[in-house]
């Protein structure tokens, strides 16, 4: 039997095993290119599914969020590491999405006796989420979102489910919760997805001009309208129009929109035609509507016209479990555009557990800019962190022992939090092991 051969017998064994526990097998080059996927694949997206993922980057199949060039998962195999647990959604052939708990690891050919194809250099194993104990507390990464806590889990799957609507969804959060990430989610994993997402800021604009923004204009409609503008209606046709700052929209403005989300139509600035809108609507605000309904200042019929399907986005405060894997992912998206791989120290992340991110995750990743441009190592120091974020920390550090909790407690509490007390990653987190992290639990009055 000759190589090649052998190769194929081995590849249809170790493919076998695989299949019959129900997991994937993937083989990567060093390019992160598929050079084999098991046949267990096919069951998951349709026929012919491992043929066709063979030579293909491995983030057409998993998504650029867990597997991209600026993933933290890419970073940690380039860096040699393995890692357990990642989630993320896998899509079939039929438009449905399935929750998959991804392991990988670089592969060691030092051992192998040249029984194994010499072009892999990475691998990967497949399961569903819900048979790995250990994804519960993963993070998952989700068309630009990264997340832990199971407020935005709950949010994920409500996008997972309206994947076959076009009901007008409401977003509502803080500012810089991510909003418009979430819209895009939405529109990536709808019917509509092959259309345009077309985004506009109801509070950017003065009311005349914003009108011609959405509706467009006719040419002769006010001074300068030289020629005919289609408006942002008409050029999110077949695809979302993002809405977002809607609270801002001036009262006559919000007469007009209400038209088109129960008539369809609309008429463009200057102009008596009626056209028919065929744009979903998703609109977004960090405001109180029903404050504002109260106070005159948003119609009652257009808040409950666009609050078909609400969506809450908890602030960043309110999820403390987020920070870690969110700072990781965005650090590595910030320090590939800089050429760099670069990691936090465990003094750097409890300096970021001990933030209260007013500005949420916009406020985070301007905080991981900063310290990218500020450090000249490959491992982010607290020193390297804003202002603001580290004399957060070191005024929590200064708290006095006599308080009902002491310093110590507190601090580990919000690393075993952020890991969802699974002290392993905690100890990691630390930079201790799990011994010395159970002997300070328990001098901390916490159960170890």
């Amino acid at each position: 039997m000759d190589r090649t051969e052998a190769l194929r017998t081995a590849w249809a064994g170790v493919s076998a095993a695989f299949s019959a526990l129900g997991r994937v097998f993937i083989c990567l080059d060093e390019n992160f290119r598929v050079i084999h996927a098991s046949g267990s694949l096919d069951r998951w997206l349709g026929e012919g599914a491992a043929a066709s993922a063979k030579g293909r980057a491995v983030e057409e199949l998993l998504g650029r969020d867990i597997l991209g060039p600026s993933s933290t998962l890419r970073q940690a195999l380039l860096a040699g590491e393995r890692r357990e647990g990642h989630r993320a959604f896998l899509k079939r052939t039929t438009g449905e999405s399935h929750l998959v708990s991804v392991t990988a690891a670089p592969f060691p050919h030092e051992s192998d006796e040249g029984v194994c194809d010499p072009r892999v250099h990475y691998i990967l194993v497949l399961r569903p989420a819900e048979e790995d104990p250990a994804a519960s507390a993963a993070p998952t990464a989700f068309s630009g979102l990264v997340a832990r806590s199971r407020s935005m889990s709950e949010i994920f799957r409500l996008v997972e489910n309206l994947r076959d609507s076009d009901a007008t969804i409401l977003l509502t959060g803080e500012s810089g919760t991510g909003k418009e990430v979430v819209a895009r989610a939405i529109h990536e994993r709808s019917p509509r997805r092959s259309g345009r997402f077309v985004a506009v800021n109801c509070g950017a604009l003065p009311a005349d001009l914003l009108e011609s923004e959405l509706f467009g204009h006719v040419r002769g409609a006010f001074t300068g309208a030289v020629k005919d503008r289609i408006g942002r209606f008409e050029l999110a046709a077949s695809g979302t129009l993002f809405l977002d700052e809607i609270g801002d929209l001036p009262l006559p403005l919000q007469v007009k929109l209400l038209r088109v989300l129960q008539e369809r139509t609309f008429e463009r600035v200057g102009e008596s035609v009626s056209r028919h809108s065929d744009a979903r609507i998703i609109a977004a605000t960090n405001v109180d509507l029903v404050t504002e309904v109260g106070a005159g200042r948003f119609r009652e019929d257009l808040y409950y016209r666009l609050r078909v399907v609400p969506i809450v986005i908890p602030p960043l405060r309110e999820r403390h479990e987020d920070i870690e894997p969110l700072a990781s992912a965005l650090l590595a998206r910030v320090a590939s555009r800089h050429g760099r791989i670069l990691r936090l120290s465990p003094d750097a992340l409890r300096s970021m557990l001990a933030y209260s991110w007013p500005g949420n995750v916009r406020e985070l990743e301007n905080a991981l800019e900063f310290a990218v441009a500020v450090s000249k190592r490959e491992t982010l120091l607290p020193e390297d962190l804003p202002p603001d974020v580290l004399s957060a920390s070191r005024t929590k550090r200064a708290r006095p022992v006599g308080r009902s909790e002491s310093s110590e407690r507190d601090r580990l509490r919000d690393v075993l939090a952020a890991h969802q007390w699974r002290r392993e990653d905690a100890a990691r987190a630390l930079g201790i092991s799990r011994t010395t992290l159970w002997r300070r639990l328990r001098e901390a009055g916490l159960n170890p």
